[in-house]
């Protein structure tokens, strides 16, 4: 007897229907078997299927292609997330061509509160990885990073947020069984055990052209807002912006050189009221009204922070006589503050607040 599993990835790979057909079949049969085992007649009842449809889909039979997802997921331990099931991400499930089935290998839960996806050039500059860095190390550890995977701004984002303690989710052009591009393999394990990977593409799927513009809707559909960091006016960073426009969501765009082919893009979506402008982590916290995670703090910590904010960088010594604070507590509540990410440590046993807790 065939499982309900079974009858989610066939519905899910029969072909001659998009997305938007599939919700209209679920909902007037309701389950993916009923409308496998549904007649001609039957299904050309639904809004959006012909004849032409209603036979391909009755015609279609691939029991072989279904069998081997059947046994890849089961096998690999891949979660799948039907779009009728608790656990599918309800962000996406808000876009009207959300797809139908996904494939999920991680732990991050994809229905948390504070989700940002980040996309950019495949050719980023150091202006471009440092907007990351600076951001990533001041959001809370409750938001989740989204992106493609792609090389590039796409990478640092994973890389970023994987150095700072945050979750972050790849979302894929492709099936699981592989990871493209190549260097990006060694990502994979410590994504799915601090996030994780994501797509609606079956196994032995390689990354075809025509697969990017799917995977760029689903990093749009699954987060609360898209961060664009340098992108040509072409390309699929804008794309992405589209889609997250389309989905009514929120897009924020890294503003650059005006000579700067690399920032033509978020220029573009600024111009056009498209896209509201980055400035540090803090503005992107208000501007999409998250409220930072509160984090508790010793008495001493909590002087040295008061102290720090009156200007940008301090040494040890002047951090010393500022404070009061003994070389012991001092030392204690620096390294606090580094474990909470609220300071950052710089050459020269220099200080500096991470962004998020300027003043100045």
């Amino acid at each position: 007897m065939r499982s309900a599993l079974w009858y989610n990835i066939a519905f899910s790979m029969m072909p001659a229907i998009g997305p938007i057909t599939r919700r209209h079949l679920l909902d007037t049969f309701h389950s993916s078997k009923a409308i496998v085992m549904a007649s001609k007649k039957a299904l050309m009842q639904v809004k959006g299927i012909g004849e032409k449809t209603a036979t391909d889909m009755v015609q279609w039979r691939n029991d072989a292609a279904v069998d081997a997802e059947y046994a890849f997921v089961n096998q690999h331990q891949i979660e799948p997330l039907f779009i009728l099931d608790n656990k599918y991400p309800q962000k996406l499930l808000e876009c009207a061509d959300a797809p139908t089935l996904l494939y999920y290998k991680g732990n991050a839960n994809l229905n948390t509160q504070k989700i940002l996806s980040i996309v950019g050039t495949r050719m980023p500059t150091a202006y471009g990885h440092y907007i990351i860095e600076t951001c990533l190390k001041a959001l809370p550890k409750d938001v989740l990073i989204v992106s493609g995977l792609a090389l590039g701004i796409d990478t640092i984002a994973h890389q970023m947020a994987l150095d700072n303690g945050l979750f972050t989710v790849g979302v894929l052009a492709h099936g699981l069984d592989e990871l493209y591009p190549p260097p990006n393999k060694k990502k994979k394990k410590k994504m799915i055990h601090h996030g994780g990977l994501l797509t609606e593409f079956n196994c032995k799927t390689i990354p075809e052209k025509y697969n990017f513009p799917k995977r760029n809707r689903v990093v749009a559909g699954l987060a609360d807002a898209t961060l664009v960091v340098e992108t040509a006016i072409q390309g699929g960073s804008m794309i992405t912006a589209d889609f997250a426009l389309q989905y009514h969501r929120d897009v924020i765009a890294v503003p650059g050189k005006i000579t700067d082919q690399r920032s033509r893009g978020c220029l573009k979506l600024i111009q056009e009221n498209k896209a509201a402008i980055y400035t540090n982590p803090d503005d992107l916290m208000t501007q999409l009204n998250w409220q930072a995670t509160s984090t508790t703090i010793s008495a001493a910590a909590n002087t040295l922070m008061q102290h720090m904010q009156s200007q940008e960088i301090f040494s040890m010594e002047a951090l010393l006589i500022q404070s009061g604070l003994s070389i012991g507590a001092l030392s204690s509540a620096l390294l606090e503050l580094e474990m909470a990410q609220m300071i950052q440590v710089l050459p020269g046993q220099q200080f500096t607040l991470m962004p998020a807790y300027h003043s100045i």
